[in-house]
């Protein structure tokens, strides 16, 4: 999760366990507006297996995100978009009901329209080696014969209308779709594996997991000014206690996350 980053390093951020591991989260975000239930990310869900729950370290068997919305007055046929920055299996998983043994796995929202870069839905489908592990193949024909899926090519998307704009990346993995939400108290970026957590505001650290650390970098840079300058914030997928940070820069031009929030209930669109 920290690239080349030492141990004495990163574990003075997140402390890791016998085995070397650290506790991420797998946050979405929903904003509710105008009668619509917009769903930003679907989490890891509970398709694995048992064995690769265990490989991986998934704490829940159950379905977190369903029981979440639930908790909300939010069933799955209330969901009216899901907006996925990449179909990497802890972003995407959630869109498909849990494991269960001799069962095909279906869909859980059964009205929403998905919403995935162009870019991201052919890296899926055509995936490198080095991450073909990281794509839920099922997934792809699920998404498929649903028709209701909408391939993004430019910045803005038809589904969701005006108020949100994409930024798009390559350093992580080739088409990453970052979305900004346009809101009172300046503008959310829901920023994905493009900066997982705090920790990886600072722009040197990157995750062995990125395609192209120099070039992430670069992008990390080029949005974290924009937004130190407009007074934008931060929604983290990844991080374990921080769903929501802002941005500026210190007495040495580094970024840093200010004001960090656990939780963003209630806050007004």
């Amino acid at each position: 999760m920290f690239g080349n980053a030492p141990r004495a390093l990163w574990s003075r951020w997140i402390e890791p366990d016998l085995d070397n591991r650290i506790g991420l989260a797998c946050r979405c975000l929903l904003v509710q507006e105008d009668g619509r239930n917009l769903l930003f990310e679907s989490g890891i869900g509970a398709f694995f297996e048992p064995s690769l729950r265990e490989r991986y370290g998934v704490v829940e068997g159950r379905h977190v995100l369903l029981e979440a919305l639930a908790g909300r007055g939010i069933g799955p046929d209330d969901v009216d978009a899901v907006v996925l920055s990449h179909l990497h299996f802890d972003h995407a998983g959630g869109l498909l009901t849990s494991w269960q043994a001799a069962a095909s796995h279906e869909l859980v929202f059964p009205r929403a329209t998905f919403v995935v870069s162009r870019e991201g839905w052919q890296r899926a489908s055509h995936p490198h080696s080095r991450d073909r592990a990281s794509f839920i193949p099922e997934l792809l024909g699920l998404l498929n014969d649903s028709h209701r899926l909408e391939l993004v090519d430019g910045d803005r998307s038809r589904s969701l209308g005006e108020g949100y704009r994409f930024h798009m990346s390559q350093g992580h993995t080739p088409g990453l779709m970052l979305t900004e939400i346009d809101m009172p108290g300046g503008a959310v970026v829901v920023v994905a594996d493009l900066i997982p957590g705090t920790a990886w505001v600072h722009l040197p650290i990157t995750m062995g997991y990125d395609r192209f650390p120099e070039l992430l970098v670069d992008e990390k840079a080029a949005l974290l000014g924009s937004l130190a300058d407009r007074g934008g914030r931060i929604f983290y997928t990844h991080d374990p206690r921080v769903a929501l940070s802002g941005i500026a820069r210190d007495e040495k031009g580094r970024f840093q996350a200010t004001d960090p929030q656990a939780s963003l209930d209630g806050l007004s669109r």
